[in-house]
């Protein structure tokens, strides 16, 4: 979409404000925009280019990757742009690859030129590292600062807000009253007292837009002195005509001098000018004051707070209040009392003096309730007295006939007692008898159990010996009878004269033309048709697994697909060894920030390579094909997941659930019930796990692979024939299948799909190639 006039003017206005651009080039730049825009056609002006600085457009879009390869997020959504960068609101991806999801952050990324001196850089670094400190409530978390290796940018992650700065607000709510102006600053006044008082630090660049109003009716201060700093300290890159840091028109007389350390009265100068433009709806001083410069007072001030607030914008700094928290005590306690409040203190003050009065009559009203009460509770008291006596003198005679009572039926208990003794030791003899007979009944039951189920071990394990032996039996006897299909099938469409196409276990290797080597190990994978996708009862336990409903949607519709025709696979993904043939017979060398010759974990050549993009293997599929004189490709999607199933319908090629035992993956983790294993940290050697039915290795973990089709959201609209889907989609990005040596076993499925950039590469992501037979 092409600019008007009135965007390129905004982003001139942007950059002048953020002190990128004097006002004499501004003021050029705007004219030469406004002749271009309003000249007659054909004349000469319209034709005059606008001079655009370099580096000012970063040219970033959303979906795009961005960060070190350890720390990559995807740009969503474009929140803002001005002379200092923009901002994004993007995925952490390193956050949401481990769980599955995550929150999301704001990303202001700075233009190259702003850090391309190292001491700029350094100082943004000390910055970021220092603005991470600031963990206050009114304060907008910062979280890391990183670079970009692709854009050379610095960007600062931050946390992600809702809602709209001040400046907007003002834009919606026209001019306020002071309570709402109090009531909108306390918060940042208590936010600028803090970095004061722990870490000796002020704003410098405070604005409407720099206060930020979230949906939840919090009061969020922005950029706490970060870009403020840069550009004060960006004079050498030809950006600014003076090193003063902060906004025009907020700006403190002394900022940028040589003034030392800043003091919190930087702050109280702009919050002073800010509570003017909240009051009047316009700013008190143009961008050049001078200290003869007074603005009129506003309405809503009496001549009291006018005092206060001309303080707190005073054209000399020893004359405003020592914080911001100090301005707005002043200005609450200089409205003083009205009318109202007097009269409402005056009937407050006589209502107390009739409760005083009225509290003395109650007082006497009930020290003579409280001497009635003590003559009556005297009185009260000889009764009880007297009743009590009488009462004892009962009481002792009752106790002397019960006490007699109780020696009486003592005896009786005690005569019973002892007849008693004398039947439970009779009861106890029994028992003991008993129970001496029951043991010696059980021991000998026990015994014969014991030997019941010695007996019927050894005919389970003979059993059991017998099964496996016929089991391999009759996997040997599948795997002959595979072999010979794929023999006869080879042959049936490759017959050759002189020798076999394939060797005795069915695998085919195409020996280079020039004698020089041989290609990668390959399998016949025979036509056939499948269910491509997963199926409702695997998504539930995927669910519980920790899978995303997003993923799980990539693979569905389930359908059915027929590949109808035979080709070759290979074996293994292709190794460290096969592809430094291809470097050095071809030169090639990796365009990106990735060594393929050292991932960060050991390797030899037997591992799998990885660091490849999508294009480079684009490049070894076509040298392959030329010294094999074959034509070798990458495998359709559905042909990968048809090779990976192998016949089976299961989550896995080796059932419903999965080992470390029989692939490389993060074995922290579990799915479906599996046992917990060993976590590589790295690559393991092809072939060091347990094939699939068809004889391919690792389809399962190790590395991700390639295959040719593009990135579509799902299945509606795919090809049903096997062939590969690279119509629509996202053309930049391919498709990866099989999971990796890092990820959860939940990634591993053979449905699972992913999906990359075709230009990038990493530490888990290799290929396996194809070879077509017919």
């Amino acid at each position: 979409m092409m600019q008007t006039a009135r965007d390129k003017i905004r982003e001139l206005r942007a950059l002048h404000e953020d002190g990128l651009l004097s006002l004499a080039e501004f003021d050029r730049r705007k004219n030469a925009i406004l002749d271009a825009e309003y000249a007659p056609p054909g004349h000469a002006a319209a034709a005059l280019p606008v001079p655009v600085r370099q580096g000012t457009e970063l040219g970033l879009m959303a979906g795009q990757e961005i960060g070190p390869q350890n720390r990559r997020y995807r740009l969503e959504r474009l929140l803002g742009m001005g002379g200092m960068g923009q901002v994004w609101q993007a995925t952490d991806l390193a956050t949401h690859a481990e769980l599955g999801h995550s929150e999301q952050v704001a990303l202001k990324i700075l233009p190259p030129q702003l850090t391309q001196n190292p001491v700029h850089a350094k100082l943004l670094i000390e910055e970021a590292t220092q603005a991470r400190r600031l963990a206050h409530d009114n304060i907008v978390r910062v979280y890391e600062w990183a670079q970009d290796p692709a854009t050379a940018s610095y960007f600062i992650i931050m946390e992600c807000l809702e809602g709209q700065d001040l400046d907007a607000w003002l834009a919606e709510t026209g001019a306020a009253t002071l309570d709402q102006v109090v009531q909108l600053l306390r918060p940042v006044a208590n936010a600028l007292q803090y970095a004061w008082d722990k870490h000796r630090l002020v704003h410098r660049d405070l604005k409407p837009g720099n206060v930020f109003l979230t949906r939840r009716g919090e009061i969020k201060l922005l950029d706490f002195g970060i870009a403020s700093r840069v550009r004060s300290s960006g004079s050498t890159l030809g950006l600014l005509q003076t090193p003063n840091a902060g906004t025009a028109g907020y700006r403190a007389p002394e900022a940028g001098t040589n003034q030392g350390q800043p003091a919190p009265q930087l702050d109280v100068y702009a919050v002073a000018v800010m509570i003017y433009q909240m009051l009047e709806g316009s700013m008190p001083f143009g961008e050049n004051r001078s200290a003869q410069v007074q603005p009129d007072a506003p309405k809503a001030l009496n001549a009291l707070q006018w005092q206060v607030l001309q303080r707190g914008f005073a054209f000399d700094h020893e004359e405003r209040p020592g914080s911001v928290g100090g301005l707005l005590d002043a200005l609450q306690r200089a409205a003083g009392p009205s009318e109202e409040e007097l009269a409402a203190q005056a009937e407050q003050a006589r209502q107390q003096q009739r409760e005083l009065e009225r509290q003395r009559e109650r007082e006497q009203a009930e020290e003579k309730e409280r001497a009635a009460r003590a003559e009556q509770e005297r009185l009260h008291q000889a009764q009880l007295e007297a009743q009590q006596r009488v009462e004892t003198l009962a009481r002792r005679k009752a106790e002397a006939e019960a006490l007699a009572l109780q020696k009486l039926k003592l005896e009786q208990q005690r005569r019973e007692q002892e007849k008693q003794r004398r039947l439970d030791a009779e009861e106890a003899t029994r028992q003991r008898k008993e129970q001496l007979r029951q043991q010696l009944l059980a021991r000998r039951e026990a015994d014969a159990q014991k030997a019941r189920q010695e007996f019927e071990e050894k005919q389970r394990k003979a059993a059991q010996i017998k099964a496996e032996a016929a089991y391999r039996a009759e996997q040997e006897r599948h795997r002959k009878e595979q072999a010979a299909r794929n023999e006869a099938e080879l042959r049936a469409i490759l017959p050759t004269a002189d020798s076999p196409v394939a060797d005795a276990s069915g695998v085919l290797r195409d020996s280079f033309a020039d004698g020089s080597g041989k290609g990668p190990e390959l399998v016949l994978i025979p036509t056939g048709r499948f269910q491509m996708g997963g199926a409702p009862h695997e998504h539930a336990v995927a669910l519980k697994a920790g899978s995303q409903q997003s993923w799980l949607e990539r693979e569905t519709p389930q359908r059915w697909v027929g590949i109808e025709q035979s080709f070759a696979l290979g074996r293994y993904p292709v190794t460290v060894r096969e592809w430094r043939q291809f470097a050095r017979a071809t030169g090639w060398e990796s365009k990106l920030d990735v060594d393929w010759s050292a991932p960060g974990f050991a390797q030899d050549d037997l591992h799998p390579v990885v660091c490849v993009s999508w294009n480079d293997v684009q490049l070894y599929l076509q040298w392959l094909s030329e010294m094999t004189g074959q034509t070798y490709r990458l495998p359709s999607e559905a042909e990968w997941e048809y090779a990976c199933r192998a016949g089976t319908r299961t989550a896995f090629s080796f059932g419903d659930t999965i080992s470390t035992e029989q692939a490389n993956y993060d074995g922290n983790f579990t799915y479906n019930g599996g046992p917990r294993g060993a976590h590589r940290n790295g690559t393991s050697k092809v072939g060091s796990f347990p094939p699939n039915p068809w004889g391919l290795y690792d389809m399962h973990g190790n590395v991700w692979e390639w295959v040719q089709d593009t990135v579509h959201e799902n299945y509606q609209g795919a090809p049903l024939d096997g062939r590969a889907w690279e119509e629509g989609g996202d053309a930049a990005r391919r498709i990866l299948r099989g999971g990796a040596w890092l990820y959860n076993p939940r990634y591993l499925r053979s449905a699972l799909r992913n999906g990359y950039s075709a230009v990038l590469a990493n530490d888990v992501v290799g290929f396996r190639v194809a070879r077509k037979l017919a």
